[in-house]
């Protein structure tokens, strides 16, 4: 046993680090199912944007400067995306929204190879964050050890914003029953557009540490992560924060296992994922902690 956790120790490290940023996405994913019912495929698209927003900025001005723009350009797409492609459609059909969903996607992956020309864009090194440490028989950056440790902070202030302040208390009446929270006089629009700007804000973090590991952001870059994401919210039960979060390690640490078996397993690391997505929907379509739904009368 030793001497197996010596030899993946690497790939461990790895997938608690890449669980981690799956956990940033995922929450974007389950956060906003919770509230709307919907499925923003756009997100992963959002979180490639960042990365993009970063190559750019950091060309430009300092890095301390550009991850600040980086935070507040993601959280102003994610803001106009609410406003422009789903309010209006707010009392439309719900596969409406979906296919809006899937537009905007699409537009912000050809705006990206418009502005990019399809070339790879090379991420800028973080200082202390790229620099590289050795813990036992691995090597690794530190953002690798910062990931899971940053991912748990994030996750218990935004517990304690959600039960502990009024808006997080309109977010959870809000997920439980949106026409009597309407009724009620929450003002439903602020909810959805603050459930938007935390996702896109976890998303821009998660952008940071992702494209840190994996330098360089093509237009698809966000594509597998956001798939991977979703995913993981389904896994842990869509509408969950700790079971998106859970789930996000699960497969984080499960895909890099996989790949350090060998290079003739390293095929089957994204196929892991959505087997298991498979898996969980025969078994338990409602995810780990999923609430089984009840039809109202």
């Amino acid at each position: 046993m030793a001497a197996f956790f010596q030899a993946n120790l690497p790939y461990l490290l790895s997938g608690i680090s890449v669980g981690g940023q799956y956990a940033l996405i995922a929450i974007g994913y389950t956060m906003v199912y919770g509230i709307l019912r919907l499925i923003n495929f756009a997100h992963g698209d959002v979180f490639m944007v960042a990365g993009l927003v970063m190559v750019y900025a950091s060309a430009s001005m300092p890095i301390y400067l550009s991850i600040p723009l980086v935070i507040v350009v993601t959280v102003a797409l994610g803001f106009l995306i609410e406003r422009v492609a789903y309010k209006p459609l707010r009392t439309a059909p719900r596969m409406s929204v979906m296919i809006s969903a899937i537009g905007v996607s699409y537009l912000l992956q050809n705006c990206a190879l418009y502005f990019t020309g399809g070339l790879p864009q090379m991420y800028p090194a973080i200082p202390w964050f790229s620099n590289s440490v050795t813990i036992g028989s691995a090597t690794t950056k530190i953002v690798t050890l910062v990931t899971p440790v940053l991912v748990l902070a994030l996750i218990v202030i935004l517990e304690l914003f959600i039960q502990k302040t009024k808006i997080g208390m309109a977010m959870r009446a809000v997920s439980r029953d949106f026409e009597t929270s309407q009724l009620m006089g929450i003002k439903i629009n602020s909810v959805i557009s603050m459930t938007f700007v935390i996702g896109c804000f976890l998303a821009a973090i998660g952008s940071l540490l992702y494209f840190t590991n994996y330098p360089s952001v093509v237009p698809t870059s966000g594509a597998m992560p956001g798939l991977k994401a979703f995913v993981a919210a389904v896994f842990g039960g869509i509408g969950s924060i700790p079971g998106a979060v859970i789930g996000a390690f699960i497969i984080g640490i499960c895909e890099n296992i996989i790949k350090g078996l060998g290079s003739n397993w390293t095929v089957f690391s994204d196929a892991f994922t959505f087997v298991l997505l498979i898996v969980i929907l025969l078994v338990k379509p409602t995810g780990i902690f999923g609430e089984k739904a009840t039809d109202k009368v």
